[in-house]
């Protein structure tokens, strides 16, 4: 099992955790990591694009001039796609972007990304997350200690005054046990959990 520090909100070393190999010392899976990130960005996607075709434009039954004599190219409609208020070529029409994957592969994939920050020593484990006050120059204080820029902070439990006071910092995500995905994992160049956080993801995940 794979032992890491446990800091303090000074930055200051006050111990070692032991993670669970089930969750955190899988064999990284970088396929099914790529098909989660796919997976989350394509079903975000709304799918309600839509432009007309020339079937679907009003008018042009008529032929603008006839065939021949004119000086002019031949012309079937005034809604044919090169004519200004003609119908798209190819347009899009509304589609389901959905693409799913089971539930092993699912937390498969969140394994293997965990997995991948702790074996990059990007996974920092801090003994608690507690704030009096709402104050992201607090917040921003504790990253500092931690020397993290950008990071996803992920606590065990509700603690509305670091998630209030951690919103207005560009840089920093806030995430529950329960809510984090692999794409916010990957996207965010380090990982910082409290120690309530990590018994909750390996009680789900072990």
């Amino acid at each position: 099992m794979a032992n890491v520090s446990v800091y303090n909100m000074e930055g200051k070393e006050v111990g070692t955790l032991e993670l669970n190999d089930a969750v955190f010392g899988v064999d990284v899976n970088e396929h099914l990591v790529h098909m989660a990130v796919v997976s989350q960005l394509a079903n975000k996607r709304q799918g309600t694009q839509k432009a007309k075709t020339r079937a679907e434009v009003s008018g042009g039954g008529r032929k603008p001039w006839k065939q021949k004599g004119t000086g002019h190219a031949r012309q079937g409609s005034t809604r044919s796609p090169q004519w200004t208020g003609g119908g798209v070529v190819f347009a899009p029409t509304p589609r389901d972007y959905t693409i799913r994957l089971n539930k092993k592969e699912r937390r498969l994939a969140l394994k293997s990304a965990l997995t991948s920050r702790v074996n990059e020593n990007k996974f920092i484990v801090v003994d608690e997350l507690k704030f009096d006050e709402i104050k992201t120059k607090k917040f921003q204080t504790v990253l500092n200690n931690l020397k993290v820029s950008k990071a996803l902070v992920v606590m065990g439990e509700d603690s509305t005054n670091a998630v209030m006071s951690a919103r207005n910092i560009a840089a920093v995500k806030t995430a529950f046990a329960n809510t984090i995905n692999v794409y916010d994992i990957l996207k965010y160049s380090t990982v910082v959990a409290t120690k309530t956080a990590v018994a909750a993801i390996e009680e789900v995940y072990a």
